[in-house]
C-alpha cells in the first residue's frame, strides 16, 4: 500500500478524503479530534506545494443538499486546528467549478468542498460519478479510516482513476489497532460493554481467540447472565441471543479464555428512580428491578485484572453513564487504565463513542496509550475485516 510518505507527492491537485463528521452540540463542535487528526497529512501536502481538496461527509443528508449539513462552518476551525490561514470554501463539486477554484489557488493552498453526501452516487459507490470526481485531480489520498468500512464513492470506487495514498491517521489508526493482533504482549485484556450483545457478536468470536481474558460490562452482559440462569429483573435483555451468548461462553473456554461476567451489581426500579438504588449480588436481584451499573467486587475483579495485563482493549460503557450515580464503574475502570497505562507500561486503546466520552468525563484521556474515533470503522477491523476503503489502497494500480 503506497502512502504519502514513499511516494513523490508535489505540485499536484490532490482529493484528501477526511471525515469532517465531527459531533455538534448547540451549534457548536463539541468533539474536534477528527479535524485535529488530519494535520499531519495536510500539512505535509501543503508543505509539498500541493493543491489540497479535503472532502467530507457530514450527518444524513439523504442524497440532497440541505444547509444544516453543510460543510462552510467548518472553514474557521479547519483553520485553527490545523494552523493555516486560509481555506477556500466550494459549494460543489462539478468539474467545472472546481477546475475554475484551483486556477485561483497558488500551490500550498487548501479548498474544502461540499459534503459529499449531498450526492446520492456518494452512498451508493457509483462508478461514474467516481469517474467524473476524479478527473480534477491529479492524486487521492484516504485519511480517513472511520469512513474506510463504507462501500462509497469516494472511499472504493475513486481509487479506480487516480493513484491512490494512505495518509498518517489512517496509517496511524491500522498501526494501533494491529498491536493487538500482531505478536501482541501477554496476558492481555479486553473490556467489551454496551447495551446490545447483538452489535458486538463477531466481535467477541474474534477477540476470544486472541484475548486472555475478556471482560463484559453494560446492559449486554445481561443476556450472557440470564443465558447461565441467573435472574436479571426487568433489566433489558436480548433473549433471543441467549443460545449465542451460552455459545461464546464455551468458545471462550475452549480457547482457554477467561471470560469475566460481574458477579455484583447496581439495580433500581427505575433509571430515574435514585431512592430506591439497590445493591446486589447477581443471584439476589429482585424481579422488580433492573440492572444498571456493575458493583464494587465486580469493579475490584476488573481493576485486578488491569493490573495484570500487557496490553488492555477497551469498547462500549460498563453502566447507563448519561445516569449518575450508573456512571461510577465506567469512570473507575477508565482511571485505572489511566494509572497503569502511565505506571507500569500498560498499553492501553479505547474506541467507540461512548466510551470515548467516558473517558473524557472521567479526565483519563492522557492515560491511554491511543484513543480511537473511528466508530464502526474500529469495530468492523477488530471482528477482523479489512475495512473496503483499505482493500481499495492496496489493490490500486495507477502510478
Amino acid at each position: 500500500m503506497k502512502t504519502i510518505n514513499n511516494y513523490t507527492v508535489k505540485n499536484k491537485n490532490i482529493l484528501l478524503r477526511v471525515d469532517l463528521n465531527v459531533p455538534v452540540h448547540e451549534g457548536k463542535v463539541a468533539d474536534t479530534s477528527r479535524i485535529k487528526a488530519i494535520k499531519s497529512t495536510l500539512i505535509k501536502l501543503i508543505n509539498k506545494k500541493n493543491k489540497v481538496f479535503l472532502l467530507s461527509h457530514f450527518g444524513r443528508p439523504s442524497g440532497k443538499p440541505n444547509k444544516k449539513y453543510s460543510l462552510e462552518f467548518l472553514q474557521d476551525l479547519i483553520c485553527d486546528e490545523v494552523g493555516i490561514k486560509k481555506i477556500y470554501f466550494l459549494k460543489s463539486i462539478k468539474t467545472e467549478e472546481i477546475k475554475s477554484i484551483q486556477d485561483k489557488m497558488s500551490f500550498g493552498e487548501v479548498c474544502l468542498l461540499e459534503n459529499i453526501r449531498f450526492y446520492k452516487e456518494e452512498e451508493a459507490n457509483d462508478l461514474d460519478f467516481s469517474k467524473e470526481l476524479s478527473k480534477s485531480f491529479d492524486l487521492y489520498v484516504n485519511d480517513a479510516f472511520s469512513a474506510s468500512h463504507r462501500y462509497h464513492a469516494s472511499i472504493v470506487n475513486i481509487t479506480k482513476f487516480l493513484p491512490s495514498l494512505a495518509g498518517d491517521s489512517l496509517l496511524t489508526e491500522i498501526k494501533n489497532l494491529n498491536i493487538f493482533f500482531n505478536n501482541p504482549e501477554k496476558p492481555n485484556t479486553a473490556i467489551i460493554g454496551g447495551s446490545k450483545i447483538s452489535t458486538k457478536i463477531e466481535l467477541l468470536n474474534n477477540l476470544i481467540e486472541y484475548f486472555d481474558n475478556i471482560i463484559i460490562g453494560g446492559a449486554m452482559a445481561n443476556t450472557f447472565l440470564l443465558s447461565k440462569g441467573y435472574n436479571i429483573g426487568n433489566s433489558l435483555v436480548e433473549k433471543k441471543f441467549l443460545d449465542l451468548a451460552k455459545n461464546i461462553i464455551n468458545k471462550a473456554k475452549d480457547h482457554q479464555c477467561n471470560f469475566i461476567l460481574p458477579i455484583d451489581v447496581v439495580c433500581s426500579n427505575s433509571i430515574n428512580d435514585q431512592s430506591n438504588i439497590k445493591k446486589s449480588l447477581i443471584q439476589d436481584v429482585l424481579s422488580d428491578q433492573a440492572i444498571f451499573d456493575i458493583g464494587d467486587k465486580s469493579i475490584q475483579i476488573i481493576k485486578d485484572t488491569i493490573i495484570k495485563s500487557k496490553m488492555v482493549l477497551w469498547n462500549g460503557p460498563l453502566g447507563a453513564i448519561e445516569y449518575k450515580p450508573f456512571d461510577y464503574a465506567t469512570k473507575e475502570i477508565a482511571n485505572c487504565i489511566n494509572q497503569n497505562t502511565n505506571n507500569l507500561n500498560l498499553t492501553s486503546l479505547a474506541g467507540g463513542g461512548d466510551t470515548i466520552s467516558a473517558i473524557w468525563m472521567a479526565k483519563a484521556e492522557k492515560g491511554f496509550t491511543y484513543m480511537s474515533n473511528a466508530g464502526g470503522a474500529f469495530l468492523e477491523w477488530l471482528e477482523g475485516n479489512e475495512s473496503p476503503g483499505i482493500i481499495s489502497l492496496r489493490k490500486n494500480k495507477i502510478n
